[in-house]
């Protein structure tokens, strides 16, 4: 019988009869124990170090392994903490239906739109404003509150809004929200309360948004969207809802000419236009847009976000409202949970007052036009029957061909096959079309050292699917 050993904290058996081989064990061992659920999501595992001694083989294999099953998404190494089973291990294999539909994150590539890279969340700057704020926050700011928020960060929103964003505000005209979606849902329901029965949204738009609405009892009227934005002459009702910076999913900017016929159109139809800008910071062209909202104060939501440029997590959100919505909002979001939390609020304001969000935002805006780049730049060498569409902005891109092309269940379900998460630009229309092929790219999504890899996987994907 040959030397076998096994590690009191992972409890893995290897054989150890020759040196050949070993780091192939371990990675093996590791994802059974972790794809069978013996290991589960957030388990710490021994210092390299330490397995090393456990296990009776060299620490260099210990490190190639787990690097290895980091990339492949199965553990992740968080600062201060050590490597961890990941939250959302990599799946060990994707059937023709694709993944549950409660998982998150069950794609071992992930390049679904809608979320920033996590991975670049300004931890060391978050530390420092936490600290600063538990020194010298005042007792009652623990106390119930202003249902609008704490007024350090609507003074240091108003600031950073109307810097960089060109929004004309005041503090007393913030509200702060927990994310977008309560934010929408709050002006859906005095919408409603106002006897306003039709939203016009931007056809397509996100689902979910147009859902929300509903749910408070009006009606969605989808308006098209082409290369200029949306096509003012469609509006109906006395409410819009709409992207103009990038529009979502399209990526397109909203024209001078089709802003300046949307303010017209609310002027005249006494109607509120609410804005979602939320990616208007990372534009990556000399020349950036600022917000609608500036062109008519007292006719436009503005709403932000730091579930872009921080993490969806933070669940935070901001309204800059017309003078006569303030008492409405602040109303709605009494009602609603009285108020949302005063230390995370506080924490954001040190980050504006302190440069660290500007920093971060900076550093972000960098690394995602290099990523945009890499996709740019890959998809015109290996995919020439499809195009990047949209603005050189964002965390999302459109991929498009011609109807001629392959269908767009068919590269969806060629991309479960090879566990890659994608969306489709059909689930995002209002109608069931014929609507044309495309594809919604999330090339921020991904944690850095597994952008590569994903980009890769999805050319040689399309790759395929166009030869075919």
């Amino acid at each position: 019988m040959g030397q076998r050993t096994a590690s009191p904290d992972l409890h893995l058996d290897l054989d150890l009869r020759f040196r050949r081989g070993r780091g192939e064990q371990l990675v093996a061992a590791l994802r059974q124990a972790i794809e069978t659920g013996r290991l589960r999501p957030g388990t710490r595992l021994p210092s390299t170090r330490g397995a090393a001694l456990d296990l009776g083989i060299a620490r260099g294999t210990v490190v190639s392994a787990y690097h290895h099953l980091t990339a492949e998404g199965y553990l992740e190494t968080v600062q201060g903490s050590g490597t961890r089973v990941a939250r959302s291990p990599a799946p060990r294999a994707v059937s023709e239906r694709g993944p549950d539909p409660g998982s998150r994150n069950p794609w071992r590539h992930n390049l679904r739109p809608g979320m920033p890279d996590v991975t670049l969340f300004p931890r060391a700057a978050w530390i420092k404003s936490t600290q600063r704020v538990l020194n010298t926050a005042p007792a009652q700011a623990l106390d119930y509150g202003d249902p609008r928020g704490r007024p350090e960060l609507r003074r240091a929103l108003a600031e950073y809004l109307g810097r960089s964003r060109g929004v004309v505000t005041h503090p007393d005209r913030i509200v702060i929200c927990h994310g977008f979606t309560q934010a929408l849902g709050l002006i859906a329901t005095v919408l409603a309360e106002q006897g306003v029965g039709t939203v016009s949204v931007e056809n397509p738009s996100y689902p979910h948004f147009r859902d929300v609405i509903r749910l408070a009892g009006l009606h969605t009227h989808p308006v098209d969207v082409d290369g200029d934005g949306l096509l003012p002459g469609d509006l109906r009702g006395r409410a819009a809802v709409v992207t103009p910076i990038h529009q979502y999913p399209l990526g397109v900017t909203l024209s001078a000419e089709r802003r300046r016929a949307l303010v017209s159109w609310a002027e005249a139809a006494d109607a509120v236009i609410v804005e979602d800008d939320y990616d208007g910071e990372f534009q990556y062209g000399r020349h950036r847009v600022g917000a609608l909202q500036a062109m008519a104060p007292h006719r436009v939501i503005y709403a932000g976000t730091t579930s872009k440029t921080l993490a969806p997590g933070l669940r935070l959100a901001w309204l800059a409202v017309p003078a006569d919505w303030v008492e409405r909002i602040a109303n709605a979001k009494r009602m609603a949970d009285q108020h949302s939390a005063a230390l995370t609020q506080m924490v954001v304001a040190d980050l504006l007052l302190s440069g660290a969000y500007d920093q971060h935002i900076r550093q972000c805006r960098d690394h995602y036009r290099m990523r945009r780049d890499q996709l740019s730049t890959g998809l015109a060498a290996h995919v020439p029957g499809a195009r990047l569409m949209g603005e050189n902005a964002g965390l999302h891109a459109l991929i498009r061909w011609s109807p001629d092309g392959p269908a767009e269940r068919e590269v969806l379900r060629a991309a479960r096959t090879q566990s890659l998460g994608l969306a489709g630009l059909g689930s995002y229309w209002a109608g069931p079309g014929p609507n044309p092929p495309g594809l919604v790219v999330g090339y921020a999504t991904p944690p850095r050292h597994a952008y590569t890899e994903a980009l890769d996987t999805l050319l040689s994907l399309l790759a395929r699917c166009f030869t075919a």
